[in-house]
């Protein structure tokens, strides 16, 4: 009868391989991914760490799938003298569609006027568009839209990671609820529980990072989490779907809100003054390596992209 093999490590080694890390970090061997958001990058661990999964959940509309792109679009030239690739299980939306917003970030265009709706495309805007796609294409930037199990997901990452030598990747996953259920899961919460144990042991066993996007449950919607001024206005740990599977396995939870879309002009207790439905609000619900906070941005729709802004001012109730 063969031994059982120890399963466990003494403390000494946990400890070496953090002092390890640390130096690295110290000496700029081991960098976090920046992001185009100082705020972000403040939140976290200046940036997204790699062996670490973020969850981004929002309703549509809030600029959930805009903040990953961003992320993804400006990745390379944030980081320059990090050598990493981009996977994305784009589930939701052809990679047409994807490549179209990209472009209506670079020229100033909407969608619509880069489709010629109501709108003749100029060539010198066809000709911009090009160019920036004959560079664009030169970043490993690789894209699933395929919709798979999470046995299915495990299975591509696994052959990416072996062609690619083990490479540094940023994963990316929109949505949670398009990863198809296998015939054994009986509802979504139980492929909802595999998964966050997928993304758990991938990061474990790879150079990965995770940037994972999420829906939220229905009673967000409820009347009264639009009153002005109430506490109900925040999005919390319990409104991200499936947020007891995802929760315990996220290192950063972000929730974001668009309040003027809820006819919110008062956001929250602090009665923070919502001027226009480009404002967003990001919740780090959960930062394991940064600070949990709340950061306004700006959702600068037409041209597909977030920036920073300034706190609102709070309504004045003297």
């Amino acid at each position: 009868m063969s031994r059982l093999e120890t399963a466990w490590n003494g403390q000494y080694a946990s400890f070496n391989e953090a002092l390890k890390y640390m130096k690295r970090r110290a000496e700029g061997q081991e960098k976090s991914i920046y992001t185009p958001w100082p705020k972000f990058n403040d939140a976290t661990t200046d940036g997204l760490e790699w062996n670490t999964l973020t969850v981004i959940g929002g309703r549509p509309g809030s600029g959930k799938t805009l903040i990953k792109d961003q992320i993804i679009r400006e990745s390379f030239t944030l980081n320059p003298h990090d050598n990493f690739r981009a996977l994305e299980f784009q589930f939701e939306m052809v990679g047409r569609t994807s490549a179209l917003r990209e472009f209506s970030s670079i020229t100033g265009k909407t969608y619509k006027e880069l489709c010629s709706a109501g709108y003749k495309l100029t060539s010198d805007v066809l000709n911009k568009c090009h160019e920036y796609a004959k560079e664009r294409v030169k970043y490993p930037v690789d894209i699933i839209s395929t919709p798979m199990t999470v046995n299915q997901m495990r299975e591509q990452i696994d052959m990416y990671m072996d062609i690619h030598k083990g490479q540094k990747t940023i994963i990316t996953l929109d949505h949670t609820m398009l990863v198809k259920r296998a015939p054994y899961q009986t509802n979504s919460l139980d492929m909802l529980f595999e998964l966050g144990e997928f993304f758990t042991q991938t990061k474990r066993d790879y150079p990965v990072l995770f940037i994972v996007l999420s829906q939220l449950n229905r009673n967000i919607d409820n009347p009264e989490r639009a009153v002005d001024g109430k506490y109900g206005n925040y999005i919390l740990e319990s409104d991200i779907f499936g947020s007891d599977a995802m929760l315990q396995h996220a290192d950063t939870l972000i929730g974001i809100n668009r309040p003027a879309k809820q006819k919110i002009r008062y956001y929250g207790p602090d009665r923070y003054i919502i001027e226009d439905d480009a404002t967003l609000v990001l919740h780090f619900l959960k930062a394991r390596n940064g600070d949990t906070r709340m950061s306004f941005f700006k959702g600068l729709f037409a041209q597909m992209e977030i920036q920073e802004m300034a706190t609102p001012p709070q309504q004045d109730r003297r």
